[in-house]
């Protein structure tokens, strides 16, 4: 590492929260923080990190300083992401309401000024336009790793599904109900956050809000269609993807019948094969019972 990529380091370190600049011989500087510490030695030009932490400074931290030339101002750690939403909030998005097949899966991200551009620059995007499961399964283990952000991650598989939905006999209100317990989960880890964003499911704003007011959390709540072009929402999206394709291949690698995405023609398809092999009272374990599908079955 050379002076002036040394330099845009160390600026950057100044202002990251958890990180604290110690002396120590022979260094320009040195900072440490939880589980890893970091070095730089200008006589050879090397920077050591040390630590347990070390994988994760050398993937989210290091490799994310720009050089002198494209350095943000200190003034300004948002300048690198025009467009992007840096102040604090919570995203939450779903994965599997559309699918016959699969479990409902809600999940939340914590971001803020410092972890905008993190999650930027891992890719994230509304997990719909990520075609690769394997890659997704990858960015969600990333995002989880990111430090400073806070996630969360509800998984009803069919079988409890069910049971909710026979209960309340209304999709929004069970979507609301799982992006409440979200954002309760959330609001425990981070309680100064202000504001949550997701994408408005249901005809009023009103579904959700009264869902959230009963969790006994007081936050602004915004509903938008498209939300998942905010980054924290869209994080939250690969976030319910990825759990939601695990899910699905383990039950299809345990019932050893491919469980396919969806709700079209070839889903039926499978849903007969699945009926045939198991009969109609295992078809909760692995269908949600009130799409339109069973009863044409």
């Amino acid at each position: 590492m050379n002076e002036t990529e040394a330099a845009a380091l160390r600026e950057k370190l100044r202002r990251r929260a958890g990180f604290h600049e110690i002396t120590r011989p022979f260094t320009t500087f040195c900072f440490e923080a939880e589980n890893v510490v970091a070095s730089y030695y200008p006589k050879k030009g090397r920077l050591l990190v040390q630590g347990k932490g070390a994988d994760d400074f050398l993937e989210f931290v290091l490799l994310l300083t720009p050089g002198a030339e494209t350095a943000p101002a200190p003034t300004a750690p948002a300048a690198a992401a025009p467009g992007i939403d840096t102040r604090p909030h919570f995203g939450v998005d779903e994965s599997g309401k559309g699918d016959y097949f699969g479990p409902l899966v809600v999940a939340g991200v914590y971001s803020d000024e410092r972890t905008a551009e993190a999650l930027v620059k891992l890719g994230c995007r509304d997990s719909k336009a990520i075609k690769d499961d394997d890659l997704m399964i990858r960015m969600a283990e990333q995002i989880k790793a990111l430090p400073g952000v806070a996630h969360a991650t509800l998984c009803l598989p069919p079988t409890r599904y069910n049971e909710v939905y026979a209960g309340i006999g209304n999709l929004n209100k069970l979507l609301a109900r799982g992006h409440a317990q979200i954002i309760a989960a959330l609001h425990e880890k981070v309680p100064d956050c202000p504001r949550a964003l997701c994408d408005q499911f249901a005809g009023r704003e009103s579904v959700l809000r009264d869902a959230v007011r009963q969790r006994g959390v007081c936050i602004e709540l915004e509903q938008r269609h498209r939300a998942e072009a905010d980054v924290a929402v869209a994080a939250a999206s690969i976030l319910a993807r990825a759990r939601f394709v695990r899910w699905m291949r383990e039950a299809s690698e345990a019932c050893g019948c491919k469980l396919p995405l969806g709700c079209a023609p070839h889903v039926k398809k499978a849903a007969r094969v699945f009926l045939e092999r198991y009969g109609r009272e295992r078809l909760g374990d692995v269908a949600k019972l009130h799409f339109k599908v069973t009863g044409e079955l």
